[in-house]
């Protein structure tokens, strides 16, 4: 499978057998995903042969895939889902939809009746009249794999479907995917990034490096994290290229601590008892898988997610942060990982984003300059290198790694003391990624402390002086970028801190 100028895929070779847990594992780009929208018909273009049944098929559309009774959960489950619509609606809305219940679309009683069978075979308890957004993100993904399943399921793909989820709403999402195995039917794929949860509930393992099927191998007792993190690794764990790692702030960086958070929780136990400190001049790193808390942790210190305990102290003094609004003032600056949702207004252009937040220095009185507004925006774009038209094209018309140097070149114009990145490099290309490390880096030597949150290992290791790995809302080590490397890192952000122990100690 190639996209322009990369082969995400390349001599990939998969068999999978009915009643078989297979887990497919692979470090970021190597390849897990294509894989998966092959099997799932939105990857026309591939080539090679797929066979179902020992009969060849081609899976040009999601349709041709429904048809042959591959099945897909991805970790969205909202985009699946009606929100609202009954429980009993959502689970038999592609049977009314196809036609194939069609005596059944205004017959509400047998609707539930039938809605209400599926469940119980499958063991799963739910309000059936409940509207669908009044559902946890848990019974959301119970309530989908249903639906997928109850109609003919060969093969079911699970991707990420305990990144959200809590231990005992795993359990239960664990005991159904047993069940469906054991009926010796179906065939389940569990796309992880959490070792010990594939330890737990997987019969056999493939792991993917660089487009690359590099093994496949039974998961016994003796398995350990240690060999899945190795082979994901490909054996090149020691040689990274670092970029320069830590020389960059480290020569800048003093001893007064800028931020330091303690005890940190949100209201919905996302993040649990954070504590952790950044001094100025100093690029901190945050890892860690998705769903392990890295947005919550940095929305909960702007004052985007409500606080649930624990304190937050800039520069010694505890300060209260219930708003953004708050953190702005306290010199706080967010560039958050939904770029195009909640950084940039796209319809807007470049001058307005770069004064907009710091419009109070471009007013006098209520009169807006824009004349300086414009000589300002024009200034930024020149020394941030964005290419475009001018100061007045539309935010919406740039590239992705253009979008993330408007987005920084806001919060620089605002001169915040404090900088929170949240996936900063997230549909960025390697040119533009260059471009942006040099700007985080002469942020940090200006003084201003970093806290920097990424899954991927690699960017850590080039820009940061500490890092943080975090494990399910929880900080599970401390470590010097200088003195560290991906296979440690990967050990702390795929278990928690107990299971890395016992495991390094074996």
């Amino acid at each position: 499978m190639d996209f322009p100028g990369v082969r995400a895929l390349e001599h990939v070779d998969f068999e999978i057998r009915s009643g078989e847990i297979r887990a497919v594992v692979g470090t970021n780009g190597a390849g897990k995903s294509t894989l998966m929208k092959i099997f799932s018909g939105v990857c026309p273009g591939y080539r090679g042969e797929i066979s179902c049944n020992q009969k060849r098929c081609v899976l040009n559309t999601p349709a041709e895939a429904g048809r042959l009774g591959i099945r897909t959960v991805h970790q969205e489950v909202d985009t699946a889902l009606f929100p609202d619509f009954a429980v009993y609606e959502n689970l038999l809305m592609d049977d009314i939809v196809s036609g194939s219940s069609v005596d059944l679309r205004y017959n509400r009683k047998e609707l539930m009746r039938r809605a209400a069978d599926i469940l119980a075979e499958l063991d799963i308890r739910l309000n059936l009249r409940a509207p669908v957004r009044t559902l946890t993100l848990a019974q959301k993904q119970l309530l989908l794999i249903a639906k997928e399943i109850h109609r003919e399921c060969r093969l079911l793909i699970l991707d990420e479907p305990t990144a959200a989820l809590g231990r005992a709403e795993t359990e239960k999402l664990f005991q159904l995917v047993r069940q469906l195995a054991a009926r010796k039917t179906t065939a389940v794929i569990f796309i992880s990034h959490r070792i010990a949860e594939i330890l737990e509930i997987c019969g056999s393992c493939t792991v993917l490096c660089n487009g690359r099927v590099t093994d496949t191998f039974p998961i016994t007792k003796d398995t350990g994290t240690k060999a899945i993190v190795e082979k994901m690794l490909g054996g090149n764990a020691s040689g990274n290229d670092r970029g320069g790692a830590g020389k960059h702030s480290h020569a800048c960086a003093c001893q007064t601590v800028l931020l330091k958070v303690d005890g940190l929780c949100d209201r919905e136990q996302k993040v649990k008892q954070v504590s952790f400190y950044i001094k100025r001049g100093e690029i901190v790193g945050l890892a860690g898988l998705v769903g392990a808390g890295k947005t919550e942790i940095c929305k909960t210190v702007f004052g985007a997610r409500r606080k649930g305990g624990g304190t937050i102290r800039i520069d010694g003094a505890s300060v209260e942060l219930k708003s953004p609004a708050d953190a702005v003032r306290h010199g706080i600056a967010l560039v958050p990982e939904e770029r195009r949702r909640e950084g940039i207004f796209a319809a807007e252009n470049i001058a307005f984003h770069l004064s907009a937040a710091s419009l109070e220095t471009f007013c006098r009185f209520s009169l807006v300059n824009r004349a300086k507004i414009t000589s300002h925006a024009s200034g930024l774009i020149k020394k941030l290198g964005v290419v475009c038209r001018d100061a007045s094209q539309p935010v919406r018309l740039l590239s992705g790694g253009n979008q993330q140097k408007v987005v920084i070149g806001k919060w620089i114009a605002a001169e915040s003391d404090i900088y929170l990145f949240d996936e900063p490099m997230q549909g960025v290309d390697v040119g533009a990624k260059q471009e942006l490390f040099a700007l985080i880096r002469e942020l940090a030597e200006r003084g201003a402390a970093v806290l920097y949150a990424s899954c991927e290992v690699s960017e850590l290791l080039a820009v940061t002086d500490r890092i943080y790995t975090l494990y399910d809302g929880r900080i599970t080590a401390e470590l010097d970028t200088r003195e560290t490397d991906e296979k440690e890192l990967m050990y702390y952000i795929v278990n928690d801190y107990v299971e890395i122990t016992e495991d390094s100690d074996a």
